[in-house]
């Protein structure tokens, strides 16, 4: 059977549309399935209209989170109630192809691969600007951590092997594409074209996106402590130079009054230390989101959804 993990904010008008497409595809190739939605919080008829899918067909599930937790969340707690042998994420608004879904599943069924990730051929008609800085933070996250991510998407199918071993991953701040990747198997890789949004649109706006990168990048790398040494030894260098500098005319009598030099180097100094004291503090407020052990998620109700089958996953 094939769990599709559906994460939905505020997607009222998409849940039923995403409901109906991906329902009519997979009986269209007789595949089994269950569609697992997570209403993260929404604040609209998102609910509500999940509430009368799942009244209407069981194979439609739902998860309704206390509040907003986040997509990262809502999509390891659709990971936690999947009861097929393989699953799938996908997005709520349609912009990930249902058909695309079947071939990565006929893949999956005919290969030794554990999982099929799906990548952006082309970006549909998202704006230039967001385009510009996904490619450059995809080019950030391959460099700092190793991994392909070029073009990557949520849109992945995992293999229960796989899901077990990303759900054995103990810590709150997550970033599935990344840890998806991170945790290794047999991997194959399909393209798509991302479709234009069934309704409404994005929910991610410039500052969400930037602070999606930015937590994205710091719970899943170190890297940006480097920046930190970087920054002590580009100082240090500088500190050298301007030593040797002062030291030269000194010596040989050519000693300028040096009051602008030292004020620059005290603004560059101290805007060095205000930037690693940043870093350093960003790492440490992670630090104390982790020891506290809280829950990625809470879930406040269940439709379709065995409760002891769940707990028992967990």
């Amino acid at each position: 059977m094939l769990s599709v993990i559906i994460p939905a904010f505020n997607e009222q008008d998409n849940a039923p549309a995403a409901a109906s497409a991906i329902s009519r595809t997979l009986d269209s190739y007789n595949i089994d399935y269950e569609l697992i939605f997570i209403n993260d919080g929404s604040t609209d008829r998102t609910w509500l209209r999940l509430t009368q899918l799942a009244a209407s067909d069981e194979k439609i599930k739902a998860i309704c989170l206390s509040r907003n937790f986040g997509k990262e969340a809502a999509i390891f707690a659709g990971l936690e109630a999947v009861n097929g042998e393989v699953c799938a994420v996908m997005d709520c608004d349609l912009q990930h192809p249902p058909k695309t879904l079947v071939e990565m599943y006929r893949i999956w069924e005919n290969s030794d691969v554990d999982i099929v990730e799906a990548k952006k051929r082309s970006r549909g008609e998202e704006k230039k600007s967001y385009g510009f800085f996904a490619r450059l933070f995809y080019k950030l996250i391959n460099k700092v951590s190793g991994l392909d991510m070029s073009d990557s998407s949520d849109f992945k199918l995992m293999d229960k092997r796989a899901v077990d071993a990303l759900l054995r991953m103990p810590e709150r701040l997550t970033f599935f594409r990344a840890m998806s990747s991170w945790v290794g198997f047999k991997t194959e890789c399909v393209y798509f074209d991302v479709e234009q949004r069934n309704s409404g649109e994005s929910k991610f706006k410039f500052k969400g996106l930037v602070k999606y990168a930015v937590t994205s990048i710091t719970s899943f790398t170190s890297a940006p402590m480097q920046i930190v040494t970087a920054a002590g030894a580009v100082t240090f260098i500088i500190a050298v130079i301007m030593t040797l500098d002062t030291l030269y005319n000194k010596l040989w009598g050519g000693s300028a009054e040096g009051f602008p030099t030292v004020i620059l180097l005290q603004l560059f100094t101290s805007a060095i230390i205000m930037l690693s004291l940043g870093i350093i503090g960003y790492y440490i407020a992670k630090i104390y989101e982790e020891i506290k052990q809280r829950p990625r998620y809470i879930v406040s109700e269940r439709l379709n959804l065995d409760k002891n089958d769940k707990d028992r996953r967990k």
